[in-house]
């Protein structure tokens, strides 16, 4: 199946960017089946990941039925090209894959401390691309099945999803009544995030009405069920409450050997207060970076941790295990119960 391939950029008018002068930026990636005979190129430029050729901007392969959609959130300071291994997968599985870039928590721009800090601020990027879809969509309007919308996220962008089916924050994971004496005061991405927090609650105006907007319920109730791929310590967040509140369907998977995001933690911990979850601990010595892409030359010689799993084991094959159970448990979804 040829790889269809659209990008580009909305602004969220209610809401500002991190630095107060203008609206908040909403990047976009697209994913979607490309009709035959369309001509797929290699994406211009040096990358860390692996990435499949596409058809940029061709038009859609027709079917009978419109395509469901998955949205995809990225994971802390990565980008939607991060999660490119599962869009394209899904493609060929019968879906339309949708990423955004998460504005201030993304490597596809300077990071900044609020996007690190703020987590909540993500789930309303991705309801916003479902309210603006008119904006996005072109040519491909009436082959999405708006009906069928669903969630895929990695580690934050577990977080989101949980966000948008429900979960309720009651604290950040980093704010100075939670920290531990000697433990990490932020991500590896971040580390010093914490002490960036209390400056920013003074001299911020942005930052303070995102904090005060963090116990907001971001439920979106077109999500129809989500994927949660090696929740981090940032769920411990959310109300016990709001999460046996929720009814939609889960699915959670993580790596055995996962340190950053131990599945007793954070995922065990998440299936155990929800109503409808499945939860899938993958075998092998896994790791947490088993749900990044495979690596270039480039990404092994500046990231090699992020790239490199352990011996006998192939990132590709364990993607295509991934890609059958999400598209699996997708399709399996009935609509019609959860309307």
């Amino acid at each position: 199946m040829k790889l269809g391939f659209r990008e580009g950029i909305l602004h969220d008018e209610t809401r500002p960017d991190w630095g107060g002068t203008g609206p908040r930026p909403v990047r976009w990636s697209l994913w979607y089946p490309a009709a035959e005979g369309s001509l797929e190129t290699e994406i211009p430029g040096r990358s860390w990941f692996r990435r499949a050729a596409v058809a940029r901007d061709a038009p859609i392969r027709p079917a009978t039925k419109s395509y469901p959609l998955v949205l995809l959130s990225h994971g802390t300071g990565g980008s939607a090209a991060g999660l490119e291994w599962l869009a394209r997968r899904l493609v060929d599985r019968g879906f339309i894959a949708l990423g955004v870039d998460h504005h201030g928590n993304t490597g596809g721009e300077a990071y900044r401390a609020e996007g690190f800090a703020c987590l909540w601020e993500r789930a309303p990027d991705l309801s916003f691309m479902l309210d603006r879809r008119k904006d996005w969509q072109g040519d491909l309007a009436g082959h999405i099945d708006t009906d069928s919308v669903f969630a895929a996220g990695f580690s934050a962008g577990a977080y989101t999803v949980m966000l948008l089916l429900g979960a309720i924050a009651q604290f950040s994971q980093f704010e100075q009544s939670r920290l531990k004496p000697g433990g990490p005061r932020g991500p590896r991405e971040f580390p010093d995030l914490a002490d960036h927090i209390p400056s920013l609650l003074r001299t911020s105006t942005a930052f303070r009405e995102s904090w005060s907007r963090m116990s907001r319920s971001y439920r979106d109730d077109r999500i129809r069920a989500a994927l949660v791929c090696a929740p981090g310590r940032s769920i411990r967040g959310f109300s016990e409450e709001s999460l046996k509140a929720i009814h939609k369907p889960a699915l959670i998977l993580v790596g055995d050997a996962d340190n950053t995001a131990p599945a007793e933690e954070c995922s065990s911990w998440l299936h155990a207060r929800l109503d409808r979850s499945t939860l899938k601990i993958l075998p092998g010595g896994l790791g947490h970076y088993i749900f990044l892409p495979e690596g270039t030359a480039l990404g092994l010689s500046f990231a090699e941790l992020l790239f490199t799993d352990p011996a006998g084991i192939e990132r590709a094959d364990v993607h295509e295990e991934i890609a059958e159970l999400s598209g699996a448990f997708f399709h399996g979804i009935d609509i019609s119960a959860d309307a």
